[in-house]
């Protein structure tokens, strides 16, 4: 993923990477030893992904992945966190002591994760699941600043409306006209010289979503995962993400491509 992210135009203009590793606990002894590994499998890394090690920052931490992960996105003030996730779901990602789901409750940075089933192509079709939320506001920004320079490159807007009755379909301009979101989404993306494809769909915005993408054929599934959490328990899970009761949750397991879960920018 990371190799193909880099390769976009946006990227190459302001790319800044921190690539850590995590050292168990373990004796002083030992430890030396580990130290000497990590550092030849950060070099190996960099080199075999194919980085400008003039904007790679090497970071070697001892302590819990699922920890590390947080502090340092938050020490660095990280724009985006990529990881690799077995897509387990509900309880059993917790129950098997994740580390993405972890981070996936706990941190406030927009994420990209890839299950180790997906097969990564070149970005060039990116899905957008607008809901009119601050936090999908958030992701359609995400999705042009990455769109940028991509020739050929296409942007898919995708409302779902909660009714059961009715199906899915392509928007029509009349269709646009009576969909507020798609209006205000459409309207930001033109501004920035991005004619979008429009899709509206009605149903469970879980499965639909993941549907359309799916028959989109897309490369990158962008969607808003805004924190509902009062500003006090911010340090303690997400109780829907734990059980998995939250549209993203459903989208990161179930999708068949990389997901990117943006979060409302404080």
């Amino acid at each position: 993923m990371l190799k193909t992210l880099k390769e976009l135009p946006s990227i190459q203009r302001q790319l800044s990477l921190f690539c850590t590793l995590f050292l168990p606990q373990a004796t002083a002894q030992v430890m030396t030893a580990k130290w000497e590994d990590g550092g030849k499998i950060l070099a190996d890394a960099i080199q075999s992904v194919n980085l400008d090690p003039s904007q790679v920052s090497a970071i070697l931490r001892q302590g819990d992945p699922k920890d590390v992960v947080c502090q340092v996105a938050e020490e660095m003030n990280a724009d985006l966190i990529i990881m690799g996730s077995r897509g387990l779901k509900r309880l059993q990602s917790i129950l098997a002591n994740s580390v993405s789901q972890y981070v996936f409750q706990l941190s406030s940075r927009p994420m990209l994760l890839v299950k180790d089933d997906i097969y990564i192509k070149k970005i060039n079709r990116l899905m957008v699941a607008v809901d009119g939320s601050d936090a999908a506001k958030q992701c359609l920004q995400l999705a042009l600043f990455l769109l940028q320079d991509i020739k050929g490159g296409q942007l898919i807007l995708v409302h779902v409306n909660k009714d059961l009755s009715g199906k899915s379909s392509e928007a029509s301009p009349t269709g646009i006209e009576k969909d507020p979101v798609l209006v205000t989404a459409i309207a930001e993306a033109t501004k920035q010289g991005v004619q979008p494809r429009c899709v509206t769909t009605r149903g469970n915005p879980s499965t639909e979503i993941c549907r359309l993408a799916e028959e989109m054929n897309v490369d990158l599934l962008m969607l808003g995962s805004p924190d509902r959490r009062p500003s006090i328990a911010k340090s303690f899970v997400d109780l829907d993400r734990l059980l998995g009761a939250s549209l993203s949750d459903y989208v990161r397991v179930n999708a068949k491509c990389p997901v990117l879960l943006a979060r409302t920018v404080d």
